[in-house]
């Protein structure tokens, strides 16, 4: 896939940007960067949110592999995955550079008239 593609930013970032469109999961996603394991009971406290709610959006975000679930026992405890911002990262750094490359083209373009 080139750089010049319309396509240059694949399919499989999609769920990426989804889990993060939504306020909820980008709370429980800052709560998860300190690095350490949280279950969902420490994850709902404050939050206002049901358990079963707080599951529902560490799935999502564990579908877009931002976060890591381990069952310990009968818990199961979320980790923060930072492969999946890397990912989203390099694709979007790779559009800005598009953006540029089409605005110097056209920039050339108008010098010349």
């Amino acid at each position: 896939m080139s750089l010049h593609s319309p396509e240059f930013i694949p399919v499989e970032t999609a769920p990426v940007f989804a889990a993060l469109g939504d306020k909820v999961r980008l709370s429980l996603l800052s709560r998860l960067q300190d690095g350490q394991p949280h279950s969902v009971v420490q994850l709902t406290a404050g939050t206002g949110l049901t358990r079963q709610g707080v599951r529902k959006h560490l799935g999502v975000l564990e579908g877009a592999g931002l976060v890591n679930r381990e069952r310990v026992g009968r818990e199961s405890l979320f980790t923060y995955q930072p492969a999946g911002i890397e990912d989203l990262r390099v694709h979007l750094e790779r559009a800005s550079m598009q953006w540029d490359d089409a605005v110097g083209r056209l920039k050339k373009l108008l010098e010349k008239e």
